[in-house]
């Protein structure tokens, strides 16, 4: 990373604005703007001025990285698959360990079961059914879910999913924190 564009990622960083880091530092403003668009090369003495001002010592500056941007869309071939039984979870995403949702696509074949056990974690779920029935029990309520019908509940509540039906059930909910 050249210099400017190190400064440039240094100070958005830390949500300053080419003026800002001015005021803070003792430079020009059209100083620092000309070293960001790569026209001057700073002396050491200007560029200890910047870093000083930004609280960081020259090898904070040069150790700096970019933050490396997250995935934001993903097609459907960059779904994680997980099977379990008859049932198919589409994740949307790979790695979730810096995420706080899951969001899940679910297929749900004639005679699958999340389990006679109930499943209990922490956190909340929400889902929609697209297509198909879908038995779902929450607690000690259980209702059969269409298309067009949703659910949403804290899943420290015992809860099952199940699909007795001959049709496949089709899904698509979220979760927090993501349990798998």
């Amino acid at each position: 990373m050249e210099i400017g564009d190190r400064l440039r990622a240094v100070r958005q960083s830390f949500g300053l604005s080419q003026r800002a880091l001015s005021r803070r530092c003792g430079v020009t403003n059209a100083t620092i703007s000309l070293i960001e668009s790569g026209k001057l090369s700073p002396t050491f003495g200007v560029l200890k001025k910047i870093t000083d001002g930004l609280s960081l010592d020259l090898s904070e500056f040069f150790g700096f990285e970019e933050p490396k941007s997250e995935q934001v869309f993903y097609s459907g071939d960059e779904f994680r698959e997980l099977r379990n039984g008859k049932i198919l979870y589409r994740q949307v995403g790979r790695d979730l360990s810096a995420r706080a949702l899951q969001m899940l696509y679910e297929t749900y074949n004639p005679g699958a079961d999340t389990g006679k056990v109930m499943l209990k974690h922490e956190g909340e779920e929400a889902g929609v059914v697209i297509e198909g029935r879908l038995e779902v029990w929450v607690g000690g309520a259980k209702r059969v879910l269409k298309a067009g019908d949703g659910y949403s509940f804290q899943s420290s509540i015992p809860h099952r999913f199940r699909n007795p039906f001959d049709e496949t059930c089709t899904v698509v909910s979220a979760c927090t924190p993501p349990s798998f």
